[in-house]
């Protein structure tokens, strides 16, 4: 992790309150993901804690951000995002506005399945998408990684690995992204998200549609939240769990 992304990040965390920002010779390290995080793909976090993390999966449109973003600022909610770079290059306003008030995770540059792919193809799609999310918010991502399609490897998550990323899976999937066309409905959606409670569950969303229809997980955002505080849990950001470097 380089200089730059070092004090950007540790300036955002000490934003949002969630790390002191450091002064002085200090000032330089910044969070990187904890051991607990890496090594292995990580489908729920290190907490015994009653919280999920929220995250939203951006690869194709944009119809459910404004949406999305709406719902968590109304709530005072955080999330993460994953946008590909091929959409930060083609919707920089909304990676931006994800930015303003989240983190930005990495989703790999054009969505390929890694497991085809040799290690210096994997790190040049990490690395395109970190410029490309990078250049659209004005911001550095998070040490963040997610694998297109949740197709990880032992050496896969090695390679992301030593670019300083955590890769950041899912306990459910809502599958909301599948759309009417392909069974799904909002009931469905949160019906998914409400069986995955555990302390620690990651919760992947999308805020668009594989089929450019309706977006559902923008639809049933508002009842899986209040589901959520309704079993006793709280939402988490991914934020918290890294650690000054």
């Amino acid at each position: 992790m380089n200089s730059t992304r070092r004090a950007v990040l540790a300036g955002l965390l000490a934003a949002t309150g969630l790390v002191p920002l450091a002064t002085g010779p200090a000032a330089a390290a910044g969070p990187r993901p904890p051991d607990s995080l890496l090594g292995r793909e990580i489908r729920r976090l290190p907490t015994a804690r009653k919280v999920v993390a929220l995250t939203f999966n951006a690869a194709w449109d944009e119809r459910g951000v404004d949406v999305v973003l709406a719902e968590l600022r109304r709530r005072r909610l955080a999330a993460t995002f994953f946008p590909t770079g091929e959409y930060a290059e083609a919707h920089p306003a909304a990676v931006r506005a994800m930015g303003v008030e989240h983190g930005l995770g990495n989703h790999s540059h054009s969505h390929p399945s890694f497991d085809g792919l040799s290690s210096a193809e994997r790190r040049r799609q990490v690395r395109r998408a970190d410029a490309a999310i990078r250049a659209a918010a004005g911001t550095e991502p998070l040490p963040f990684f997610r694998f297109p399609y949740s197709s990880t490897t032992t050496a896969s998550v090695a390679d992301v690995n030593a670019l300083g990323y955590a890769a950041i899976e899912f306990t459910t999937d809502t599958n909301g992204y599948l759309g009417p066309g392909r069974g799904m409905t909002v009931e469905r959606v949160v019906e998914r998200a409400v069986d995955a409670l555990a302390p620690g569950a990651i919760i992947q969303m999308h805020v668009g549609s594989s089929s450019g229809g309706v977006v559902l997980d923008a639809q049933a955002l508002p009842r899986i939240l209040d589901a959520i505080g309704a079993a006793g849990y709280g939402v988490v950001d991914l934020r918290e769990f890294l650690v000054p470097e």
